[in-house]
């Protein structure tokens, strides 16, 4: 049975997390700054279709990515040389997260729908969720968002609308982490577009021992 939580519920551990599909945990709850803040320091996050009642998933393995370790292809590194792109930092949030959303849509479904933006809008105007954005003649291609607590980033969602966009985002992500001795993303699920930059999978186990040494809220 998965428990369904009423707001405010404690989440139950994430050892009860299915094997299928992997990783749902629980129903329900809400999606209030403190509900979210306390998902992510547990390793936990949201993700449901608007239909549907809300989510909570703690898949293992886990892909993960130390902003250290970020490989550059040859073909990446002359592009970040021409310098292509003009990339900023908290400068359009909104419009990341609805290209992100409009992009999802596209691909796999509308689980980036306006509950969820609203969440993380809120959680950005708290300095909590922060958003990378890629400008190529003062057009935004491409950019990326994600929950930022303690020496964690917790990566959402990204979008690119001409090559390498996103993967530009994503240096300067792990260039700006690095300045502020944030060792670890969480990317969530593994895909070859991250296996490719440098990321890898750990057991849920080592994961939420790596979030143990570096969160405290």
């Amino acid at each position: 049975m998965i428990p369904v939580l009423l707001p405010g519920d404690p989440f139950p551990s994430t050892q009860l997390a299915l094997s299928e599909p992997n990783g749902l945990l629980a129903l329900g709850g809400d999606l209030s700054a403190d509900t979210l803040t306390i998902a992510y320091s547990k390793g936990i996050f949201p993700w449901y279709e608007e239909s549907q009642p809300i989510m909570w998933w703690s898949p293992t393995p886990r892909c993960i990515l130390r902003p250290i370790d970020i490989k550059i292809s040859r073909s990446l590194k002359r592009t970040l040389k021409k310098e292509t792109f003009t990339v900023t930092r908290n400068t359009a949030f909104s419009d990341v997260i609805n290209q992100c959303g409009t992009r999802r849509s596209e691909s796999i479904g509308t689980w980036l729908h306006h509950d969820m933006i609203k969440a993380y809008k809120l959680l950005h105007d708290l300095n909590i969720c922060h958003s990378i954005e890629a400008w190529k003649e003062n057009k935004l291609v491409g950019g990326l968002y994600g929950v930022l607590l303690n020496n964690v980033f917790f990566g959402e969602s990204m979008f690119s609308l001409v090559s390498d966009a996103s993967k530009v985002a994503l240096v300067k992500l792990c260039e700006w982490l690095l300045s502020i001795n944030v060792r670890l993303i969480d990317c969530q699920v593994e895909s070859g577009h991250l296996l490719s930059m440098g990321a890898h999978l750990v057991t849920r186990d080592q994961f939420e021992q790596l979030l143990d040494k570096n969160i405290t809220i």
